[in-house]
C-alpha cells in the first residue's frame, strides 16, 4: 500500500500509530470559529452562502483525513503551523478516526440537504448545531466526543487519550472541587439571572455613538 494513504504516525515508545492532539484541537477551533461565523450570517441576515462554503471545505477536508491521510488535511496542516512550538501531545488514531467518521457523516448529510438540494430544515439546524458541539468541546475542553462513542460502540477501551483520561487514576489535589466552588459557581448562576430580571430592559436600549454623546455634553 502506498505509504502516503495511511491513517495516524508510528512514534517511537507507542505501540498503535498516533495523531498530535494539540493540532488536531486548532484545526477544530479554526472549523468551529467559521462554522459559528457563517451559522451568525443565517440567524441575523438570512445569508446562506458562506455556510455553503464551508459545510464543501469541511466535507473535502474530512474526506482527506478518513480516506487519505490526516497529514494532508488542510485544517491540520494549518493547526501544526500554529503550535509547532508547543509539545506534542500523542492520542491514539484509532478513536479519532472513529471520531472524523462520524464527521464526515455529518458533512455528507449537510452538504447534500444545503448544497446539492440547496434547502433547510430543522434536520440540518440540528445536525449543524451537532457538529458546533463536537467541536466547541474538542476545541475549548479537549473533549472528543466521537473518541467517548469510540468505546461504546467497539466496547473496548481506548488507548492514548488526551489529558490521559482513559487511564484509571486517582484526582490530584488541584483537580478537587470543592463544595465551596460549587456553591460559587450555583451563586454565579443566581447573579447572572438576578441581573438579567432586574437590567434586562436597560440592557435592550440600543447603543449611542460615543461622539454623539461626547458632542451632546460638551
Amino acid at each position: 500500500m502506498n505509504k502516503a494513504i495511511t491513517f495516524g504516525e508510528t512514534v517511537e515508545g507507542y505501540n498503535i500509530p498516533v495523531l498530535n492532539e494539540r493540532e488536531i484541537r486548532a484545526a477544530a477551533g479554526i472549523l468551529f470559529l467559521v462554522m459559528f461565523i457563517a451559522l451568525m450570517l443565517i440567524l441575523f441576515k438570512g445569508n446562506f452562502l458562506l455556510v455553503k462554503y464551508v459545510i464543501t471545505l469541511f466535507l473535502t477536508d474530512f474526506i482527506i483525513r478518513v480516506f487519505v491521510n490526516p497529514k494532508f488535511s488542510p485544517t491540520l496542516i494549518v493547526g501544526r503551523l500554529i503550535v509547532h512550538r508547543q509539545n506534542p501531545e500523542y492520542v491514539g488514531a484509532a478513536q479519532k478516526k472513529f471520531a472524523w467518521v462520524i464527521g464526515l457523516t455529518l458533512a455528507t448529510i449537510m452538504f447534500f440537504l444545503m448544497v446539492v438540494v440547496n434547502s433547510y430544515s430543522i434536520i440540518t439546524g440540528l445536525v449543524c448545531l451537532t457538529c458546533l458541539i463536537f467541536l466547541f468541546f474538542e476545541s475549548a475542553f479537549g473533549i472528543c466526543l466521537g473518541c467517548l462513542l469510540y468505546g461504546w460502540f467497539y466496547k473496548r477501551k481506548a488507548q492514548y487519550c488526551p489529558g490521559e483520561v482513559c487511564n484509571v487514576k486517582t484526582k490530584q489535589e488541584i483537580q478537587k472541587t470543592s463544595l465551596v466552588q460549587i456553591g460559587i459557581v450555583v451563586a454565579f448562576i443566581v447573579f447572572i439571572l438576578f441581573t438579567a430580571y432586574l437590567f434586562n430592559d436597560n440592557f435592550s436600549v440600543k447603543p449611542t455613538d460615543l461622539w454623539v454623546i461626547l458632542k451632546s455634553t460638551s
